[in-house]
């Protein structure tokens, strides 16, 4: 899926003046649907944050960065289908375009959804491999369990054919009044980690009650930004040899200021210390292969270029998370073991690669 990325996102300057490339969330639905509802549910933003923060991107189409300071992903949010007058083939291909999965939503009292399927079947006519997910809202407006249950199978059962294929779906609430629906939202993330990573990454939230992991959630933006800066940097051949080390040194010291502690040899040298000396031969010896690789004839500046880059952002974020918790620890006086640590990175490794596809 990242590889996707490399030719279809728009990219976004960070603070540093690099550029990443923005992961596209595209939502398809009917008016009233819960699209905007969902995007603020995700981004735990307000009604009005979220209104105002979408920009046209089209005549009838609008975007939405977040977040808005230093974007890491953008939302596509497209008129409502249906509505009188409104030809959405314009919209539909231009979405189609630059996005990297599609969140077709649908409200679970509203069983007329044509409309809405045939719109995707031509989104899946035109573009066979794009990521979709179905989101069932409205699950407290059909409080009968065998009802909501006979919603839920029909309208997934008249998405798939459009589809051409089984969806993966997920119900739930987006009702004010109530709290947020927790389980819900977290089999939506579960999926956008599979299909895109990167925002999936952004948008989770974790509710673990670990110190460490409380403070990580604070500096993640950072560590995504140059996760995505190392993506972009290494699609050339050899360019990538100095640009994402470099990228990566110079989130290491970043990330020594915001934790307090200055990134120098010394510290340096005793956070590799602690990695071991598997997990960096074990890069060394990938990153280049991956070089190589990208100066293979048609093959690099495809299949080479786009697995490197996957690949850099994988490595990037996990050697992030474990320089931050490394960082966190010997702050409060109790360096990791390498096991520890080995863990952390491993982790991360995999929550944020893309080697599923």
């Amino acid at each position: 899926m990242l590889n996707r990325i490399f030719r279809r996102a728009k990219r976004t300057p960070t603070e540093a003046g690099d550029e990443i490339v923005l992961p596209v969330v595209w939502l398809l639905g009917k008016t009233g649907a819960g699209k905007s509802s969902l995007v603020g549910a995700l981004t735990e933003q307000s009604d009005v944050e979220i209104g105002d923060g979408f920009q046209p991107c089209t005549r009838s189409a609008r975007s939405y960065d977040f977040p808005p300071d230093q974007p890491l992903v953008r939302f596509l949010d497209t008129r409502g289908l249906g509505e009188a007058g409104y030809d959405p083939a314009e919209d539909l291909a231009a979405c189609r375009d630059r996005s990297h999965v599609l969140l077709v939503v649908c409200r679970l009292d509203d069983p007329v959804q044509g409309v809405v399927a045939d719109a995707l079947s031509d989104i899946i006519r035109a573009e066979a491999g794009m990521r979709t997910i179905l989101v069932l809202t409205g699950k407290d407006l059909v409080p009968d369990p065998d009802a909501r249950d006979r919603a839920e199978r029909t309208i997934a059962a008249r998405m798939g054919r459009a589809a051409g294929r089984a969806l993966p779906a997920v119900s739930l609430s987006l009702a004010p009044s109530e709290a947020t629906d927790v389980e819900g939202l977290d089999a939506l993330r579960g999926h956008l980690l599979e299909a895109l990573p990167a925002a999936c990454l952004l948008l989770e939230k974790s509710r673990a009650g670990d110190a460490e992991q409380i403070e990580f959630e604070k500096h993640k933006r950072c560590v995504l930004s140059y996760a995505g800066v190392a993506l972009t940097s290494d699609l050339a051949p050899v360019v990538g040899m100095v640009a994402v080390p470099a990228t990566q040194l110079k989130m290491l010291h970043e990330l020594g200021l915001r934790y307090g502690v200055k990134w120098d040899r010394k510290v340096g040298a005793a956070f590799l210390s602690t990695m071991g000396v598997s997990i960096g031969a074990r890069y060394a010896t990938n990153f280049g292969l991956r070089e190589l690789a990208k100066l293979i004839p048609v093959y690099g500046q495809t299949v080479g270029a786009a697995t490197a880059g996957a690949i850099s952002f994988a490595t990037t974020y996990a050697l992030g998370r474990a320089a931050a918790y490394f960082l966190y620890r010997s702050a409060q006086g109790s360096a990791p073991s390498e096991e520890e640590l080995r863990k952390v990175y491993q982790r991360a490794f995999r929550r944020s690669s893309d080697e599923a596809d």
